[in-house]
């Protein structure tokens, strides 16, 4: 092997190897198509169908969500507006307050933008 392989675009560590047609990075363990020419900035944060979203977006629940340490439930179709984005634990990468819960982070994977 003679090019040298490009760096993660996730984590940006120089340590990828190729895994068929897939690069893989040891770090973090993402996997990508080298050929894909659609790229996505590292920081970007996306909904579940790959909308970039923004500061004071509205958003939409896509999935039933247990609220940790409460037998509270956000239901499919809950409106969360005014979303704040920033890099919280285990991947929640949303603040919110929503209606009759209060302030919470969700995960990007589990909401559409409205």
């Amino acid at each position: 092997m003679t090019d040298a392989l490009p760096p993660c675009p996730e984590c940006s560590e120089a340590y990828s190897y190729e895994q068929g047609a897939l690069l893989v990075c040891p770090m973090c363990g993402h996997e990508w198509n080298p050929e894909d020419t659609e790229t996505v900035d590292a920081g970007q944060i996306t909904d579940a169908h790959g909308t970039p979203l923004a500061d004071g977006d509205s958003v939409t629940v896509i999935k039933d969500l247990k609220v940790k340490g409460s037998s509270l439930v956000v239901k499919v179709g809950t409106k969360v507006k005014n979303i704040r984005l920033g890099d919280g634990f285990g991947g929640h990468d949303i603040d919110c307050r929503i209606d009759g819960i209060g302030p919470m982070q969700l995960k990007s994977d589990y909401v559409k933008k409205s």
